[in-house]
């Protein structure tokens, strides 16, 4: 155990965490030349083609130290977008250092200060990284300045690297074996396997990646898991080289992989704590806080995919990511579906791209809602993610939506404009820091203020200077009302959607305007109204088709006019009140499409 360093790299999104892995590896040799490519551990194409990690990925690589010691460096690659904050968590949770990595040209961003809170509560040793000194934009002192500043990292001790030439990556590994303790385990005690993640291969089954912290683990043990109390076989255990290579046991401090004799992913829970049946070690390890899902959003088979095969899919893709949540759901305009809860609107996507991609499902999601708490007269909370849900309960004393604690860095030229867009956005300032040319700003928001176009907004604003990340704070009493849709007096449940009170006119006019373009004229005008209860606030009309029945008359009487016109006039009437206008599937997709 001496001779084990598990660390971890963090960092805001495109800093460099991935790039630096491969110099890792490169100069580990855990790759030959051949078989070197850029960003080894993100395995996804999705990966590969957005620039961003998703899926934290573990590599063992082997390294001889300038004192001619051999050390086993275990390294885990994390996500460094604020959805998958989670698996930085999980990460860091088999790790005792961390390598902290800053763009040099960037700077310190949002989650750059996150991660290093993250690191800094769990006790780890953080390693400050400025990365990309090589570029013409980097401003070495000034950024060292700002890491001192917000950080308080000694400037002496940040370390200059380019993860893309190579420069400095060794003064890094030799700066982790001094610095970063060694795991702190015992061999001889109780086995104790922390899981830090687990996924569904066709070929194996539930693959884990584990960390030991306790005794010992060998390929035919037999393991029971502290939380289900289920027992299984250890078929094989390995370590990554980035290979997935085998052998026949893992020491105490080591993190590698472990196949279950089980099809089933409920075997292995993430976060939870395996020991030997043999001789069970008496307490299990602190379990991961429970993922908090922020956005939901209904997803439906759409075309030639069918419901059985949309949900083998999703059942599929659950087994690869555990932090994805569904529930089935059906819809009188798009047929059977699934609830699904997601992380944010990042993995919202992903998750849908991953149907497309890997499993060729066509589908379509409605607009992402956040989950509502509501408290009965009854003093019963009930939570709520869907419009539909909402109407279905009776006796409403409160509601309270949820608040999310959002951090901004940008320059300080962009600050009023910023603060201007929080307040429009019904936030409250909690606290307002200058550091030099940057700024540090944190608002609490309505999480369903930021779900749909405020990052973009923030972009937009600071012409992408500006780094932000959010959190679930919680949930607070708040004038929420759900708006429903009316046609021809007819509620449209799919329709309705929960706002605040403030905003209620601006969406029901938006929605009422859009579904007059959409809704086909008929022989009698067709009504469309918003309503909050029995209280309409706003109406549209998509007028009839009328026939010209006065263009045989030449002349004569007006009477005989006006006794064609109050014919046609009373036949439209009849029409109405036998009509049904209900709106079409395909009227429904585009207007999906066009709330997107």
């Amino acid at each position: 155990m001496k001779y084990i360093r598990n660390f971890s790299i963090i960092a805001h999104v495109n800093h460099g965490k991935s790039t630096l892995s491969d110099r890792f590896i490169q100069m580990c040799g855990g790759l030959n030349e051949r078989e070197m490519k850029s960003q080894v551990l993100d395995s996804m194409d999705l990966e590969r083609e957005r620039g961003i990690t998703i899926k934290s990925q573990s590599v063992t690589l082997n390294y001889v130290s300038k004192n001619g010691e051999r050390y086993k460096l275990n390294l885990i690659d994390t996500p460094g977008h604020v959805d998958f904050t989670h698996e930085v968590f999980r990460s860091l949770s088999a790790c005792e250092g961390a390598l902290l990595v800053i763009d040099a040209s960037q700077g310190i961003e949002a989650q750059t200060v996150a991660n290093y809170q993250i690191a800094m509560e769990m006790n780890l040793k953080v390693l400050v990284i400025l990365n990309k000194v090589d570029l013409l934009t980097a401003n070495i002192e000034q950024m060292s300045r700002t890491i001192h500043n917000v950080i308080g990292t000694n400037i002496k001790d940040i370390i200059l690297c380019s993860s893309k030439t190579g420069f400095g990556v060794s003064k890094i590994l030799e700066c982790l074996i001094d610095n970063v303790p060694p795991p702190q385990g015992d061999p001889n005690a109780p086995l104790q396997v922390l899981i830090i993640d687990s996924w569904f291969n066709k070929y194996l089954g539930v693959v884990s990646l584990i960390c030991v912290k306790n005794g010992v683990i060998h390929k035919g043990d037999m393991l029971k898991s502290m939380s289900t109390e289920k027992i299984f076989v250890v078929e094989q255990i390995g370590i990554f080289t980035p290979k997935q290579i085998e052998c026949a046991l893992l020491h105490c401090g080591e993190v590698g992989w472990l196949v279950y004799a089980s099809k089933h992913i409920a075997s292995a829970e993430v976060g939870d704590t395996l020991t030997a049946v043999a001789d069970p070690a008496k307490v299990a390890l602190p379990k991961f806080k429970k993922v908090q899902h922020c956005v939901y959003s209904g997803l439906f088979p759409v075309g030639s995919t069918t419901h059985k095969f949309f949900s083998d899919a999703l059942y599929k893709l659950s087994l690869n990511d555990a932090s994805l949540h569904y529930e089935p759901e059906n819809s009188e305009y798009l047929g059977l579906g699934f609830r699904c809860g997601f992380l944010g609107l990042l993995h919202m996507d992903i998750i849908q791209e991953r149907l497309k991609r890997e499993y060729s499902v066509d589908l379509v999601a409605t607009a992402p809602e956040v989950a509502y708490e509501i408290l009965t007269i009854g003093n019963k909370i009930l939570s709520v993610d869907n419009a539909a849900k909402f109407l279905s309960i009776p006796n409403i004393k409160e509601i309270r939506e949820p608040i999310a604690l959002c951090s901004f860095v940008f320059p300080k030229i962009y600050l009023g404009r910023i603060i201007e867009l929080c307040t429009k956005k019904r936030g409250v300032q909690i606290s307002l820091n200058y550091k030099k040319d940057q700024v540090s700003l944190i608002y609490e928001l309505p999480m369903s203020e930021i779900i749909l176009d405020f990052f973009d907004n923030i972009k937009s604003i600071s012409r992408g200077y500006a780094s932000f990340e959010y959190e679930f704070k919680r949930f607070q009493v708040s004038d929420v009302v759900c708006l429903e849709i009316l046609i021809n007096g007819k509620r449209i449940n799919e329709l309705a959607m929960i706002t605040h009170r403030t905003l209620v006119r601006r969406k029901g006019y938006a929605l009422i305007n859009r579904l007059q373009l959409l809704i086909p004229r008929q022989q009698f005008d067709i009504s469309i109204q918003a309503a909050i209860g029995n209280r309409i606030i706003c109406r549209n009309t998509v007028k009839q088709l009328r026939k010209n029945v006065t263009h045989k008359c030449y002349g004569g009487d007006i009477t005989r006019k006006n006794k064609l016109l109050y014919n046609q006039k009373m036949g439209k009437k009849r029409m109405k009140q036998l009509g049904n206008v209900s709106l079409t599937r395909g009227a429904f997709l585009s207007l999906l499409s066009r709330n997107d």
